[in-house]
């Protein structure tokens, strides 16, 4: 009995499975750079990268061909902004490490030991197309959140990309209630925690000699650091116009930042700010009702009209269950390319709405040399959709995650299934691992 669980249990964890040498010919190559699709495509990829894609590529002797088939093929998807890894039931506190509120530290958080490649939401999200994902904590008991990941969604155990890679602090109403209850209060402790870490990092014994007052830990710190000096980009969330006009002056006391933008809900009536100084943005489009004051300029225009003023725009999902449906992304900038055809409204071309949802938010993280798009030296990161892959009903039937093909099999699909023919008697296994 014991050697049959140790065997069963074994199973659970998905065996590594090797690079693959691939060649997809006959395709509608999506390059996801905001190029147009390439008919008659072919992309290759070897030892896990692209090696080459475009028309006219020759496939190399003894590697597999796929045919496509004239359908779609694409980098993979990479989701914005999320939890997934840190979420498998939002209402059981103990599969949700979003947001530590209770812990003493808050920069200084590393989500990567608390990625989770076994949780439901990562084969949901890879079976819609989503290969790559940047990943935020929710929050912490101070104002900053701690540091995020980008994660690859592989059917494997190893789904840390990139560890560390970025800070994130929310601004607005969310900063102004951890900071004291207004929003002077939460400049004012985002300056002084940034000028300790500036101390800490010029001499390190300072913290000793601020005992237990000091304002942050010597893990806060070195994350902070980290950020003041460009190192680690700061994802900041922020909603109200004035907000984000406050929130870009402080690239003027700290150069060397590296800011995003995340919701910038009327980031459209300040575009020319926002452009002159450099700064990405990622949005949520579906964000077109205000659901509070800071969001009274909510308008489906916001990505099309930022994107017209120069903003570097990529498309998320978040405020929309960013743990489980990131593969919404598509559907969201689907319907950036809808607005292009309203009278009145901004939104997106074809090849600008799928690059917000592939090279754009690779380069707000600064991964744009490694993952986003199926330029060489990329990730091999690639899907074969049956359809339009921003059409609402497209849904991807192959996926490959660095070089390797991943099952789109879901544990949805093993529940319907297990139901689908009812049956007298015993229920079938829910499993046969």
């Amino acid at each position: 009995m014991m050697r049959a669980l140790l065997l069963s249990a074994a199973a659970l964890i998905a065996l590594p499975v090797a690079a693959q040498d691939v060649a997809i010919v006959n395709a509608k190559l999506v390059i996801g750079d905001g190029s147009a699709p390439i008919e008659g495509g072919t992309v290759v990829v070897r030892g896990g990268k692209v090696v080459a894609a475009g028309a006219g590529v020759a496939v190399p002797a003894g590697i597999e061909r796929v045919d496509a088939e004239g359908k779609y093929v694409t980098p993979g998807i990479v989701a914005a902004f999320s939890r997934v890894g840190l979420t498998e039931v939002d209402a059981v506190s103990g599969t949700n490490d979003r947001s530590a509120p209770r812990t003493r530290f808050s920069a200084g958080l590393d989500i990567a030991p608390a990625l989770n490649p076994m949780g439901s939401p990562v084969a949901v999200n890879r079976a819609s197309g989503v290969t790559r994902a940047i990943v935020a904590p929710g929050g912490s008991s101070n104002l900053f959140a701690g540091q995020g990941a980008v994660i690859d969604l592989a059917d494997d155990m190893d789904m840390v990309t990139k560890p560390r890679a970025l800070q994130y602090v929310a601004f607005g109403e969310d900063g102004a209630s951890k900071a004291g209850g207004s929003r002077a209060a939460t400049f004012l402790l985002f300056r002084e925690q940034l000028l300790a870490a500036r101390s800490y990092a010029r001499n390190p014994a300072v913290l000793a000699e601020w005992g237990n007052d000091a304002m942050i830990q010597r893990a806060d710190a070195d994350a902070l650091v980290r950020v003041i000096d460009g190192t680690t980009p700061l994802f900041i969330r922020v909603d109200r116009a004035v907000d984000i006009v406050n929130v870009l002056k402080l690239k003027g006391e700290f150069p060397a930042m590296k800011l995003v933008l995340v919701g910038a809900t009327e980031g459209w009536i300040v575009a020319r700010e926002i452009a002159a100084a450099k700064v990405p943005v990622l949005v949520s489009p579906l964000t077109d009702l205000p659901s509070s004051f800071e969001q009274l300029g909510a308008t489906q225009s916001n990505a099309g009209r930022l994107k017209a003023a120069g903003v570097d725009v990529s498309v998320g999902v978040f405020d929309d269950d960013d743990a489980h449906k990131m593969g919404y992304a598509t559907q969201y900038a689907g319907n950036l390319v809808g607005l292009t055809r309203v009278p009145g409204a901004s939104g997106l071309s074809w090849d600008q709405a799928f690059a917000s949802i592939s090279s754009v938010p690779a380069r707000a993280v600064g991964m744009e040399g490694s993952i986003g798009s199926l330029r060489p030296g990329r990730a091999g990161d690639v899907v074969i959709w049956d359809n339009d892959p921003l059409e609402l009903g497209s849904r991807p039937t192959m996926v490959w995650i660095d070089g390797k093909a991943q099952s789109l099999t879901t544990r949805q699909d093993r529940l319907r299934q297990r139901y689908e023919i009812p049956q007298e008697g015993a229920l079938p296994n829910a499993y046969d691992w």
